[in-house]
């Protein structure tokens, strides 16, 4: 409670500051749910900073089967959201294009997901997307492409709607590729 307290105290000079609430867990907490967040752990461990003392995480490690079932609960969560978010848009161009350009920065990290189940430990973002990418044997013209939405007015609604149909298949193909991979 007092480690709790005394952040309490300095959130809103970190607020100020644009840094992030920090996560607070006891290391044997953090050990017995690797297997619960394994994504989510995988990234800590993977782009940590040490910023004094030793390294907390020096010996831990996720378990790949952890991390590829992980992989297919988001991906398949991803493909739902595609088909469900498509029908909502009942067919207006406009909708559709706003459904793929808010999933963009979804697909982008389920490609990098799908490249750290793959053993890349790069801390470079854009190489592991595409790792993710190649290894999952996505078409690069519909990755580049999706991948450009993620930056502000790359294309026009309309322009992303069109992007739709190949989008979808390279997420069924995300999906197949999880569901054949082996541990």
């Amino acid at each position: 409670m007092a480690d709790l307290e005394a952040c309490a105290a300095r959130t809103h000079g970190w607020q100020r500051e644009g840094i992030a609430t920090p996560l607070l867990l006891p290391e044997e907490e953090f050990r017995r749910s690797l297997d619960a967040f394994p994504l989510e752990y995988a990234e800590i461990l993977r782009a940590h900073e040490v910023l004094f003392g030793g390294n907390p995480f020096e010996d831990m490690t996720i378990e790949r089967a952890d991390l590829r079932r992980a992989c297919e609960t988001q991906i398949k969560s991803h493909l739902v959201h595609l088909r469900e978010g498509f029908i909502e848009a009942g067919g207006t161009p406009r909708a559709i294009g706003d459904l793929v350009t808010a999933s963009a920065p979804a697909f982008s990290a389920l490609l990098r997901h799908i490249a750290r189940l793959n053993g890349s430990s790069t801390r470079d973002r854009a190489a592991a997307t595409r790792d993710g990418a190649r290894a999952a044997r996505l078409p690069e013209g519909v990755v580049t492409d999706i991948l450009a939405l993620e930056r502000p007015s790359a294309l026009k609604a309309t322009d992303a709607a069109k992007l739709f149909p190949a989008y979808l298949a390279s997420v069924e193909q995300l999906a197949r590729y999880v569901d054949a991979w082996n541990v």
